[in-house]
């Protein structure tokens, strides 16, 4: 099995000779699902935003079709942030400066992270391979990073509406007010989506199943909801153990988060996180390029 990585344009084997955009999706294993018939579909003078939206129209459709994985994404991460109000009742937060309900909320918006961008969009982008919807795709005008970022897409939006219920509830009913820093807390969203769609990318290569996704994505839930913040501050952690915690790909972003929302951040600390998110976001998005298996595994 040979494993295909995108090198920036596209090589003769990925369009049969004589073959169309339009008859791709017709003789893809997906043609009259949206994926299938809609994104695929461009023309010659098509754009990059276009081919974009169209695809993730078609994954938004799907998106919610898709039960179990709208329950997931919508509630899971509310059930986590009240079972977190709940445990850290129990915790001292004298020394981090911050309330029960402020960590509780911005780690809430960390699992909606893992669960709505990285868990979800393994399983997606491992989905969308083993039907061989993604090898279809290669062969119409949509780049290989624009299949990826559409793909993403409806992933990211779900985030936000979700970041922006729990900031607008936290604020309203648990008196945390408005976000300090606005810009500082969207910026922060936008950063860990990229990250995890990365992430994600490069996880799915390592996934054979959409079953054994839920295994494959476990190691990142529990190393980055122990240790960057989302359940625990790394304020109470020892020192060496809060250093160690701050390399995890997630520990930038969370700053980010909740300084932009509660604020109590120095500008070393926050210029630390925004180039550790940045170098993160880097590497996730070169290797989940690099490393992204377009061809079934089974």
């Amino acid at each position: 099995m040979t494993i295909t990585t995108n090198h920036g344009g596209r090589s003769p084997e990925h369009r049969p000779a004589g073959a169309t955009a339009g008859d791709s999706a017709s003789h893809s294993p997906a043609a009259g699902s949206p994926v299938g018939a809609s994104a695929t579909g461009s023309t010659a003078g098509s754009t990059a935003g276009g081919r974009i939206a169209a695809l993730a129209r078609a994954e938004i459709t799907l998106l919610a079709r898709n039960r179990t994985a709208v329950f997931v994404a919508l509630l899971m991460p509310l059930a986590m942030t009240v079972a977190l109000k709940s445990s850290l009742d129990r915790v001292d937060l004298g020394p981090t400066g911050l309330s029960v309900a402020g960590v509780a909320l911005t780690g809430g918006i960390g699992a909606a992270l893992i669960q709505v961008v990285h868990m979800n969009l393994v399983s997606t982008y491992v989905a969308r391979r083993e039907e061989r919807v993604l090898k279809r795709l290669r062969t119409g005008e949509i780049r290989d990073l624009e299949i990826l970022g559409a793909t993403a897409l409806p992933a990211a939006l779900l985030l936000l509406a979700q970041s922006a219920l729990i900031v607008a509830v936290g604020g309203a009913v648990m008196g945390l007010g408005a976000p300090k820093q606005p810009a500082l807390l969207v910026a922060g969203l936008l950063l860990g989506c990229v990250l995890l769609a990365g992430l994600a990318a490069l996880t799915s290569a390592g996934t054979r199943t959409v079953q054994t996704a839920q295994l494959t994505t476990l190691p990142f839930f529990l190393a980055s909801g122990m240790g960057s913040g989302l359940f625990v501050p790394l304020a109470v952690l020892p020192d060496r153990l809060a250093a160690c915690c701050e390399l995890l790909p997630l520990t930038g972003v969370m700053t980010l988060v909740r300084a932009g929302w509660l604020g109590g951040e120095s500008a070393g600390a926050l210029v630390g996180a925004a180039v550790s998110a940045l170098v993160w976001t880097g590497f996730a998005v070169f290797a989940g390029r690099r490393w992204f298996r377009w061809d079934p595994r089974r």
